[in-house]
């Protein structure tokens, strides 16, 4: 193996490792967001007002902007 060759593979090994820790963070989120709306993110449905509805339209917003660019939809498309 050249130097070349041992640089890229310990540039794919740290980058695979890196990618790894950040799916992990990623997923404890999401696990933490799941188990938030399975309690109404905390809101009493008897008592909703405006100010719950539009964070979680915010809310939202974020996270479809998230799902296109992975998917490659609306503004993301190729």
């Amino acid at each position: 193996m050249t130097d070349r060759e041992a640089r890229a593979a310990r540039n794919q090994e740290s980058s695979l490792a890196a990618f790894l820790a950040k799916k992990a963070e990623f997923d404890a989120l999401l696990a933490e967001l799941q188990q938030a709306s399975a309690d109404h993110f905390g809101a009493d449905p008897e008592t909703v007002l405006w100010g719950e509805a539009a964070w979680l339209s915010d809310a939202t917003a974020k996270l479809k902007d998230i799902a296109d660019q992975h998917f490659r939809r609306g503004e993301y498309a190729c």
